[in-house]
């Protein structure tokens, strides 16, 4: 006997209709308001948070799932992803200088030390940056206390980013052309075979909605790199709105060399639709909550049992991520994800770094109750 297909209740497919049709309005509208590239860029940040949302694909589950089981395929997952940007970034950099640029950083003291706190915190509340605006789009109470700590943390942690540089760092280093491109992607199967030799066994394979997730990822990433002509990103746009939250409140930002730099300055009196990275942001927020409202109607996460230090410990670990992943020059994303697929050597020593931070993370989460269940 045939198996019977569930067809949608006429009310579910009429607000299923209306979201499909509002994200579809969003795009048109910044597209008519601030151009097409913006919308378009709108258009790459709800695709990314519906393939994060939908497809159950991140950056924190995924390191702790390898920290604490010896389970690496969400890692391997992540690995191809960056390996599939790669292939095409490094050629289109090669090609278009001047016009599309790489997460390129400095090593420095600070980066490390950014690196390695953000790591610990985003195993605290469960979400890296995008990992973050995905809990915050799909209604999770942790991720959405955590976003507006994270935007003031990433602000602030930028009006004194110079300071924190001339600590010590070495001189920006990337891999470029064929050679560097060899080079990323016999590192990136390198740290795969090792992934894979202390897995645990039963668990050497990468599911297939993640091997989906991966390369519907590299895909938009890509598109991100073409539309905005830079890699994908997510913290600058927080500690931007943070900024202009700032500003509108009568703070006065003469003080810092990072937000009175032209670029940067010029943007805290732009709209946040003229922002790259804000775009984004938005898209990926937006993304998730479609997702989320289209499985359920309507969102509807129950408020979990956690005891009040959880809470503050949440509200403290979004203002480090934010903090820290400034003098980190990006998270899983920024650094991470787009500094390794363009070519930049601090993306690697981000991601020990990082995991470093992630191993100590996950220990605290009990000490701090993040472990219990609504």
């Amino acid at each position: 006997m045939a198996e019977a297909v569930a067809i949608p209740e006429p009310g579910r497919a009429a607000s299923r209709a209306a979201l499909a049709l509002a994200g579809l309005a969003a795009i048109f509208a910044v597209a008519l308001f601030a151009g097409a590239r913006f919308g378009l860029l709108l258009a790459v940040g709800l695709g990314i948070g519906i393939t994060l949302e939908g497809l159950r694909f991140g950056f924190a589950g995924p390191w702790r799932a390898m920290i604490l089981r010896r389970d690496p395929g969400g890692l391997l997952a992540q690995l191809l992803a960056i390996a599939l940007v790669s292939v095409v970034a490094f050629p289109l950099l090669a090609s278009h200088p001047g016009e599309i640029f790489g997460a390129a950083a400095p090593i420095g003291w600070a980066m490390v030390a950014g690196a390695f706190v953000f790591g610990m915190a985003m195993q605290v509340v469960l979400g890296c940056g995008s990992g973050t605006l995905v809990n915050a789009g799909s209604g999770n109470p942790v991720g959405l206390l955590a976003l507006p700590f994270f935007a003031v943390g990433s602000f602030l942690g930028a009006y004194g980013l110079v300071w924190w540089t001339d600590l010590g760092a070495l001189p920006i280093l990337t891999l470029q052309g064929t050679s560097g491109l060899l080079v990323t992607l016999g590192g990136l199967a390198a740290v795969a075979v090792l992934l894979l030799a202390l897995a645990a066994p039963g668990t050497r394979r990468v599911p297939g909605r993640l091997i989906v997730a991966a390369v519907l990822l590299a895909a938009l990433a890509i598109g991100n790199l073409v539309v905005a002509g830079q890699p994908w990103g997510v913290v600058y746009g927080l500690g931007l709105w943070a900024a202009k939250g700032a500003v509108a409140l009568g703070a006065d930002l003469s003080g810092s060399a990072f937000w009175t730099a032209p670029g940067n300055a010029a943007r805290l009196g732009d709209s946040v639709l003229t922002d790259v990275t804000s775009l984004t942001n938005i898209g990926i927020i937006g993304g998730a909550f479609l997702v989320a409202a289209w499985r359920s109607g309507g969102l509807n996460q129950p408020l979990p049992k956690l005891p009040l230090r959880a809470w503050i410990a949440a509200a403290v670990a979004g203002l480090l991520m934010g903090f820290s992943s400034r003098l980190a020059f990006g998270c899983n994303v920024g650094a991470f994800f787009s500094g390794i697929s363009t070519g930049s050597l601090h993306g690697w020593v981000w991601f020990g770094a990082g995991f470093l931070g992630s191993v100590l993370g996950v220990r605290l989460r009990p000490l701090l109750g993040m472990e219990a269940r609504a």
